[in-house]
């Protein structure tokens, strides 16, 4: 006799879930659309107004050199100005040391949290400990939901206050900021592993480093790897946002080239992000394939 397949079919919440999702997507889609009509027709009219093109068919030109009274006198020979692009490789390894310094705080965070951050199971010690084990997740989490509410720019614009601008200050704003969301991905993986490991060694006395090592990680470093390998990609692409105010790598000479309407440089800037996150998400796939 062969056993029956476990049934796929969805439970009544479930399904009520969904019922629920497919009146609330499109209302809140026609409010937003609706909202944006009533309060911002201008907007909506120049949205389509020819001007409107023709100065985004203005700028383009002047991106690419094309103007050179648009462009500020640069010219398409800028584009073949090897110092140029050399200096635009140092920068954008300046990017990619940020991106790695601030991908390595967040995830060493997540290492010292995630264990008191999982929600506690019912079977979980009782009394004081319990309390005691309830108030550190509702502290972690609290600091979790701070972290990642506030944005990277702020954080930025708060570190400058106390670290000169710079890479540092940039990493430390992007990791505090993952940090909080690593934390909150990895620790649902963790609620979701099997409990029966980690019930066996608190039975036996383990503290939560121990568990984290000998319970945890064996089941879950492979989740661990992919979250925090996806939130690099993120994290690359954000770097241009700390960068305009000043906290260093291609995103400080963006804005720099912005504020002097160096519309070739810009583009230049914007050609080397494109290939940097590029091979940073090819890098980030190939990872994954290796550690699934």
């Amino acid at each position: 006799m062969t056993a029956s397949a476990p049934s796929a079919r969805a439970s009544p919440a479930q399904l009520r879930a969904v019922r629920i999702t497919l009146v609330l997507a499109p209302a809140l889609v026609v409010g937003a659309w609706g909202y944006i009509l009533t309060r911002e027709r201008t907007s909506v009219s120049e949205l389509f107004d020819t001007t409107t093109w023709a100065q985004a068919w203005d700028f383009a030109r002047a991106l690419l050199g094309a103007d050179s009274a648009l462009a500020g006198g640069n010219s398409p020979r800028d584009f073949l100005d090897a110092g140029r692009w050399w200096e635009l490789a140092r920068l954008a390894h300046e990017t990619v040391v940020m991106s790695v310094l601030a991908i390595w705080i967040a995830a060493t965070g997540m290492l010292a949290t995630v264990m008191l951050g999982a929600r506690p199971r019912s079977d979980a010690a009782s009394g004081p400990v319990r309390l005691t084990r309830l108030a550190l997740f509702g502290l972690v989490r609290a600091v979790w939901v701070v972290t990642r509410a506030v944005p990277e720019l702020v954080w930025a614009l708060l570190l400058i206050f106390v670290l000169p601008p710079g890479i540092l200050a940039g990493a430390i704003a992007l990791g505090i900021h993952n940090f909080g969301i690593v934390g909150k991905l990895c620790s649902e993986v963790v609620e979701d592993l099997d409990q029966r490991p980690a019930r066996a060694l608190r039975a036996g006395g383990a503290g939560s480093l121990q568990t984290l090592l000998y319970a945890v990680l064996p089941q879950a470093l492979p989740q661990f790897v992919t979250y925090s390998l996806y939130r690099w990609e993120v994290i690359m692409r954000t770097t241009i946002v700390v960068g305009f105010v000043s906290a260093g790598g291609l995103g400080r000479e963006f804005r720099l080239a912005m504020s002097f309407f160096h519309y070739t440089d810009i583009a230049m800037i914007l050609a080397t992000y494109f290939f940097l996150v590029i091979g940073v998400d090819a890098l980030s796939a190939a990872l994954r394939r290796r550690i699934r």
